[in-house]
């Protein structure tokens, strides 16, 4: 059976009868989960370290994907490598009802590791561009891994109080934004079935460990990144009547642009234009013939995002018009192919899951949180035409001791990114099994 959402009504019909159904056995199993997280949780542990330990960049999860495949096909999933590079997908079939697809990401950053813990990270490896870089899980990619392959461990050993279908995607390269989108041009909802509902995590820094935090409608932003070619007529820097300063000329466009999010952007749409390099100029005294700037640009609304692109483009040219450049030397603006479409966890769908996940692990360890500015393609998977109904929770990571420290401090926690980022993996492991398991099991309850 496959349940297809036209309309937020089906979808809140779907939930409630699945919410229905799974209250029968939700106390009961409650209690068998987390006895069985913990009896598994030595093995999941070894898992995460060897994962810390061993992390590989974007498009290069090859021993971290054999790895992943191995440990599925052990306890019983049907596994198919290379889809979109390194990606795989597992499937775990359990009669008739609907699919449940839930993913991580693989990748790891060029970060060298400064959280001195045994088991840190010691890898260096070429980009791209051939550079040696240290590598390091600084985003947490370690931990999503371990919880879906917990939560497949727990799927599999409790097929009788479900039915349906668990779809298991590991994607890799989700830090440059290609990896989703990999997955689905090479064939994800058409070599297997479309599911009926997303689900992911990502680990928070900003949260303690033992928690999960949810948002309901936009979660992550629209991320671009923009190059501008500011161009001008160099000269000597004593004679700068006699040139057009492309430094001056690119001054004006970064001034300029500030003012579209604050003056032609509504208040309560959020919005953000970052100028995060500029380059130009080769000496004090020479006036060069051109500058070089990048911009990130996030936004969560699409109409938002397509104006906030046009106005730069705008404001590029105007602003070299009337420092009098010609047309043949207008800013070049480039858009560049790295788009990552903002996350948005579909309302009736993410309340679902945290009903169940408050009756699972308390109400008081799930948080609603915020939105940010951030970006994660995980929200290409529910903008295809088939819309699935996709959630992104949050899961907290960081030592209650150390997050009660900082709040009374007011100090500043390692951030994700930063080479000190070091989740405490019992909690933060066994409380996203946990959660993911139960929001699994509720989505994929057997009908009455």
């Amino acid at each position: 059976m496959k349940f297809k959402f036209l309309s937020s009504a089906t979808t809140c019909f779907v939930l409630a009868s699945a919410c229905v159904a799974s209250a029968v056995f939700a106390n009961d199993i409650t209690a068998d989960l987390s006895n069985q997280i913990v009896e598994d949780y030595d093995y999941m542990n070894a898992l995460y370290r060897h994962l810390h330990q061993y992390p590989e960049l974007s498009k290069k999860e090859h021993k971290t994907s054999q790895r992943l495949a191995e440990e599925l096909e052990k306890i019983g999933y049907t596994v198919t490598r290379g889809l979109g590079g390194t990606g795989l997908v597992a499937i775990l079939e359990n009669g008739d009802g609907p699919t449940l697809m839930l993913r991580a990401d693989m990748d790891a950053l060029p970060v060298a590791e400064q959280t001195s813990l045994p088991y840190a990270s010691q890898v260096k490896t070429l980009d791209d561009a051939g550079n040696t870089v240290s590598v390091m899980h600084a985003c947490g990619h370690d931990i999503h891994m371990t919880v879906v392959l917990g939560t497949a461990r727990q799927m599999a050993a409790n097929k009788a109080t479900w039915q349906g279908r668990l779809m298991l995607v590991l994607q890799p390269a989700e830090e440059i934004g290609y990896g989703a989108k990999a997955m689905l041009s090479d064939g994800l909802f058409t070599k297997f079935p479309t599911p009926d509902y997303n689900l992911t995590m990502h680990v928070s820094a900003d949260l303690p460990a033992g928690t999960i935090g949810y948002v309901k409608g936009y979660a992550m932003a629209n991320v671009d990144s923009v190059d501008i070619r500011v161009k001008g007529q160099g000269g000597h820097g004593a004679y700068p009547h006699k040139t057009k300063d492309p430094v001056v000329i690119a001054a004006g466009i970064i001034m300029q642009l500030q003012t579209i999010v604050s003056r032609e952007i509504s208040p309560l749409e959020s919005s953000v234009i970052t100028v995060g390099s500029i380059h130009g100029g080769t000496k004090h005294n020479i006036i060069g013939n051109a500058v070089d700037l990048q911009l990130t640009v996030r936004s969560y609304s699409d109409s938002s995002r397509d104006y906030l692109l046009k106005r730069i483009k705008e404001i590029s040219e105007g602003v070299a018009m009337t420092a009098g450049l010609s047309d043949d030397l207008l800013p070049v603006v480039k858009v560049k192919n790295e788009y990552t479409p903002a996350v948005y966890n579909q309302p009736e769908y993410t309340q679902g899951v945290v009903t169940q996940l408050k009756s699972a692990i308390g109400d008081e360890q799930i948080i609603e949180v915020p939105p940010v500015m951030a970006g994660e393609d995980f929200s290409r998977y529910g903008r295809t035409a088939d819309k699935i109904p996709s959630a992104l929770l949050w899961l907290g990571a960081v030592n209650t001791a150390k997050y009660q420290q900082a709040k009374q401090q007011a100090t500043s926690l390692p951030s994700l990114h930063s080479p000190k980022f070091a989740p405490d993996p019992e909690p933060t492991i066994k409380t996203g099994i946990k959660g993911m398991t139960s929001a699994a099991l509720m989505l994929l309850a057997k009908a009455n």
